[in-house]
């Protein structure tokens, strides 16, 4: 019977790039998205009711 079993594969040399979801799921970029998206709300809110 034939051998078709593979050799292990080669492992990779270089790290492989990391693509925007990754970077989106950093803790301070969260932070800051939520800061400014808070901070977007809190003037819609003010334009809505009070003025």
């Amino acid at each position: 019977m034939l051998d078709t079993t593979r050799g292990e594969a080669p492992a990779p040399t270089e790290e492989e790039p990391r693509g925007c979801l990754f970077a989106l799921s950093q803790p301070p970029l969260m932070i800051f998205l939520a800061l400014i998206g808070f901070l977007l709300l809190m003037a819609a809110m003010h334009d809505l009711f009070l003025l």
